[in-house]
């Protein structure tokens, strides 16, 4: 072990002398408080030292120890419904040892050593296995079968192993490697935060990550294993829409990172989270989510711990073959970080003082989501999906952070100030979002949604980018000297903002849309705008078409329970080809 003198602090940043044994990214304990840090540059026997503590107190002369491991987390049962800060410190753990304040120092285990676990295995002894393969299971809460694996890159024959109850760091099995060593096997492994985990293949994302927010899942889709963005002004809703896709996106287990916002949206996801009944299974939301918790008021430095932290506790469940939903609130907070890191240790600064690697950085970040085939002799395919918060200064997308994410995800779900104001939630701005996976993702719609789907979302999308265009020609000359049929596409277009795109988070009904749903309330929307456009040439007047009372039925379709939409749709879908039909037949007399 390398211990070396401090000879300079600088807030988060601290150099020592005298760390020629120590390794780039080895974790080291600073001063007499073992304050934990991380060697991020070597230049010959000085380290430069990023603390993920405060440093106040600390000055030159005090000794710095390398543990000579990196960066690592726990893996293991006890993940689910636990809250860590970014350094993987359960915080309900340090609140009963030293109160509501930190202490600067505090050592305490990521996994209890303590709690038991009933140990099923499904392998026996003399049978062969390689790195990822599945030795045992263990029912971690009442909807996570935590997999036990044989961690990367062991190999060879279990020797022993034995049903039972068992402490995350007890002996549960022993494995004969090919080389002839004995290993034994625990219930936790350690991996090192900043090394993706391996996996086999990566897959093409064919298969929409489906969330039940309509402007998402019909307008702008995310594929399993896919990366988006959701860049806003302050005030846009960014954290509302992270917790919907938490809450409702389909993903087997959910990791939220907080990484350097305000402590009340964590404290929201903290009482929110536990209260709310999981579609899915019934029971509590936290019995398949990993909470991990840098808000603004902590040390800037384990910002950027903390996102490594999460990704690699996601890519542990996506190894299970898991689909794992990962939320990133902000990578701002933690580009951030990374500019005042660079900024002590005197680097040449980039666009607007981030440092000129930024853009790789997120990129290793967001790259290491995807679907993929795992390790282990088992045919598993596991999913990580990676969605990541920007909050852009004054909401000016042009800056750097924003920048580089856009040239990295596929997913641009641009949240709009002016909607926001407008109170329009969620305020996904649908003339500026995108989706690259639109074309990978039509199969999946076509076959298990509707053959027409994507022919509406196409239409729906058409018919806003038309609207905008005709808005600018009403505010020149007025709604008048617009041609009847554009005054039916402002109509439609109405319907589908106000109706089809705005959605309550916090109504029982409408903060959650099915599929079927979906196409149903956009198929009948779209339908009046053909029936209507249609009428409207056979003479049937406009103001008696834009009041017709099964308009506002449509809107009110989004409040309907799922297993009335059917019946729903085809009495509306009747009735509106009868009124349209009705008042046609009514103009045909008069003119008689």
């Amino acid at each position: 072990m390398a211990q070396g003198t401090i000879t300079k602090v600088s807030g988060p940043l601290v150099v020592a002398s005298g760390m020629e044994d120590a390794d780039m990214f080895d974790v080291v304990r600073v001063g007499d408080l073992g304050l934990i840090g991380e060697i991020i540059e070597m230049r010959g026997g000085d380290a430069s030292i990023q603390v993920y503590e405060e440093t106040a107190g600390i000055g030159p002369g005090a000794p710095v120890v390398s543990t000579g491991a990196q960066l690592s987390v726990e893996l293991g049962p006890g993940l689910i419904e636990n809250i860590y800060d970014g350094i993987q410190r359960p915080l309900e753990t340090m609140y009963e040892k030293v109160g509501p304040n930190i202490t600067r120092g505090i050592q305490v285990p990521a996994l209890d050593r303590e709690k038991k676990w009933e140990f099923t295995p499904c392998v026996k002894a003399g049978d062969e296995v390689e790195s990822g393969d599945v030795i045992g299971t263990v029912d971690e809460t009442a909807v996570v079968k935590h997999k036990i694996m044989v961690p990367y890159p062991l190999r060879g024959q279990i020797v022993s192993i034995e049903a039972g109850s068992y402490t995350v760091d007890q002996k549960v099995a022993v494995l004969k490697l090919d080389s002839g060593e004995e290993k034994e096997l625990t219930l936790m492994q350690k991996w090192p935060v900043r090394v993706g985990r391996p996996y086999k293949e990566k897959l093409v994302p064919d298969m929409p990550l489906i969330t039940g927010q309509r402007v998402i899942d019909t307008m702008f889709p995310i594929a399993k294993g896919g990366v988006a963005a959701v860049p806003g002004p302050f005030g846009s809703g960014k954290t509302v829409v992270q917790h919907q896709l938490a809450k409702w996106a389909d993903a087997d287990i959910v990791v939220y990172i907080g990484c350097g916002e305000r402590g009340n949206e964590m404290t929201d996801v903290l009482n929110e989270f536990p209260a709310l009944k999981d579609p899915r299974t019934g029971e509590s939301l936290m019995k398949r989510t990993v909470l991990i918790a840098n808000t603004s008021d902590m040390p800037v430095a384990a910002r950027e711990a903390s996102i490594y932290t999460g990704i690699t506790i996601a890519e542990y469940f996506r190894d299970m073959g898991y689909s794992v939903a990962l939320m990133a609130d902000s990578t701002s907070r933690w580009a951030e970080a990374l500019r005042e890191m660079s900024g002590r240790l005197e680097e040449m600064p980039g666009e607007e003082g981030y440092p000129a690697y930024l853009g790789s950085r997120l990129a290793q970040f967001y790259e290491r989501a995807g679907r993929v085939r795992t390790l282990g002799s088992d045919d598993r395919i596991g999913a990580l999906s990676a969605i990541g918060a920007v909050s852009p200064p004054g909401g000016d997308i042009s800056e750097p952070v924003s920048q580089a994410t856009l040239r990295i995800v596929k997913v641009f779900w641009c949240l709009s100030a002016t909607l926001a104001h407008e109170r329009h939630f969620p305020a996904i701005d649908w003339l500026q979002s995108y989706s690259l996976y639109v074309d990978r993702l039509t199969p999946w719609f076509e076959k298990n949604v509707n053959k027409e789907f994507p022919k509406l979302r196409a239409q729906a999308l058409r018919l806003l980018q038309e609207e905008a265009n005709l808005n600018e020609i009403v505010q020149l000359v007025g709604v008048d000297a617009l041609s009847l049929e554009d005054r039916v596409k402002l109509d439609a277009c109405k319907s589908i903002r106000e109706d089809y795109l705005h959605q309550n988070a916090f109504h029982d009904i409408d903060t959650y849309s099915s599929m079927n749903k979906q196409y149903k309330m956009l198929k009948l929307i779209l339908s009046y705008f053909d029936l209507a456009v249609d009428g409207v040439g056979k003479g049937a007047p406009f103001n008696k078409l834009e009041t017709l009372p099964v308009k506002e039925k449509i809107g009110r379709f989004k409040y309907l329970e799922e297993d009335k939409v059917d019946g729903a749709y085809d009495s509306l879908m009747q009735e509106l080809k009868d009124s349209i039909q009705a008042l046609i037949a009514e103009e045909a007399e008069n003119d008689d």
